[in-house]
């Protein structure tokens, strides 16, 4: 089973036995909206739409594309303030700008590779993510987008090739990219925000 999925059947339980409420509170969201969304994702990961035809092909999943995009402009138009969404959006176009760039420098055969790229995509999008966006909500959002922001910033770039480009948003590997970043940022950001609660609380 690819880690994208293991990672949202992980999420899903810990959400449906109450460990996820103080987050999911504060990214205002109820346990049933998140668990809906996590069991769209899913099925979603099965579902492609063609929004551009050849010769320049851009598919997009519904689990890896159009549900976390979604769900992204909801976290961020709800967001408290209009520096939330400011870093929000700059997290998201950076963590995007790492995972093309890292897209450009790796081998392109995965075979040559130790580990899968998805596996290095998923980590950097999300480490980065939460060090621009901070809060939960924009953490999330710059996770969960950098890697769409990636894909479609190689089928941009494939009109310049003179043979015909299929880009995959979402899809596959990327799908598993996008549900690690997402849901690493947010980890990091509720563990900077327990530690910082901590200290205040200590503070004399």
């Amino acid at each position: 089973m690819p880690w994208g999925s293991v990672l949202l059947l992980a999420v899903a339980v810990l959400i449906y036995l109450g460990a996820g409420h103080r987050v999911l509170d504060r990214m205002r969201l109820s346990d049933r909206a998140a668990l809906g969304i996590i069991l769209v994702m899913a099925a979603g990961s099965l579902v492609n739409f063609r929004l551009v035809p050849p010769p320049r092909e851009l598919v997009i999943n519904v689990g890896g594309g159009l549900v976390p995009l979604a769900v992204s402009i909801y976290l961020l138009a709800t967001a408290d303030t209009a520096g939330e969404k400011g870093r929000g959006t700059l997290a998201a176009v950076l963590a995007g700008g790492a995972v093309y760039l890292l897209g450009r420098v790796l081998p392109p055969e995965e075979q040559t590779m130790w580990v899968d790229p998805s596996y290095i995509f998923g980590p950097v999008a999300g480490v980065i993510a939460y060090l621009a966006g901070r809060s939960r909500r924009a953490a999330f959002a710059a996770g969960a987008t950098g890697t769409i922001l990636a894909d479609l910033g190689h089928w941009a770039e494939g009109f310049a090739r003179p043979y015909p480009t299929r880009t995959w948003v979402g899809g596959a590997g990327a799908f598993d990219a996008v549900v690690i970043a997402a849901f690493l940022a947010v980890a990091l950001a509720e563990l900077a925000g327990e530690v910082r609660e901590r200290v205040r609380a200590r503070a004399p």
